[in-house]
């Protein structure tokens, strides 16, 4: 699969489907887009699918700087200029969704709708920082296999965690999350929990926007995607039953059909 050099970072991508409207599709920290592969696999048929890892996590280039968001957003930016798909519709989760709403307030012209599934908009809470901080000290000088387990409860429900017939996936992410450069990773979470708020520039967002998240969300919390679906005009918003931070593993198929159907009333 193909990497394109964009704003000083060497980046990886995916493309899915030739139709003429995109769905950009943006992962959340400690993932890669493999993360959107249930969604994409339902979608592709009707969209160009275009998934990408950010720098420094899944296959794209581990670079000395460039994590905090605003950085980010011109990566993302930059790929949906270079591969011409704007505008386009813009799929982000947690970290993924920080960059969606960037791009929306500072790059209305490139985005055409907004997904934005388990975010927030505000900064980190303080009462997680020294938490994360400290995770993000062990994965960095003793690695990932030591806070996998921690971190696995922070990015899915207790359902999914608990569900004997779901085993294998859990390993499977499991696997993931250990295997992430320890440098990169660290680097990214960096970016993350040192992000400024953007609740006070939200309500600029003109775009059709879906805000979805789970009910077992415990990182960002049904709460804040409330505060968000207040301030923008016109959003609508789903709540996933049974779902955590990451519904698009979790509870595909309800995430999938709040998707079309969103994704549905626009093309109306």
């Amino acid at each position: 699969m193909p990497k394109i050099q964009i704003n000083g970072a060497e980046i990886y991508y995916e493309e899915h489907g030739n139709a003429p409207e995109a769905i950009v599709f943006a992962h959340g920290l400690l993932a890669s887009s493999r993360m959107f592969d249930n969604q994409v696999k339902v979608l592709k048929n009707r969209y160009r699918c275009i998934c990408f890892d950010f720098r420094g996590q899944g296959r794209s280039e581990i670079t000395q700087s460039g994590y905090d968001m605003e950085n980010l957003s011109r990566d993302a930016a930059a790929l949906i200029e270079v591969l011409e798909c704007a505008p386009c519709h813009f799929l982000g989760l947690s970290m993924g969704s920080f960059i969606g709403m960037r791009l929306a307030i500072h790059r209305p012209e490139l985005i055409k709708s907004l997904m934005l599934l388990g975010t927030s908009a505000d900064p980190e809470p303080k009462e997680n920082l020294g938490r994360y901080i400290l995770l993000n000290f062990i994965a960095r000088w003793f690695g990932l296999k030591l806070v996998a387990d921690r971190v696995m409860k922070i990015i899915f429900s207790k359902k999914f965690l608990s569900d004997p017939a779901r085993a294998k996936i859990r390993q499977q992410w499991r696997d993931q999350i250990i295997a992430n450069d320890r440098i990169g990773i660290t680097r990214a979470v960096k970016g993350v929990i040192r992000r400024e708020g953007v609740y006070h520039r939200i309500g600029e967002i003109t775009a059709p926007t879906l805000i979805i998240v789970g009910d077992q969300d415990v990182a960002t919390v049904p709460e804040k995607a409330m505060r968000i679906h207040d301030r923008i005009q016109g959003s609508k918003m789903v709540m996933i039953p049974g779902a955590g931070h990451t519904s698009t593993v979790e509870e595909p198929e309800a995430v999938n059909n709040a998707l079309e159907e969103f994704l549905g009333n626009i093309e109306k």
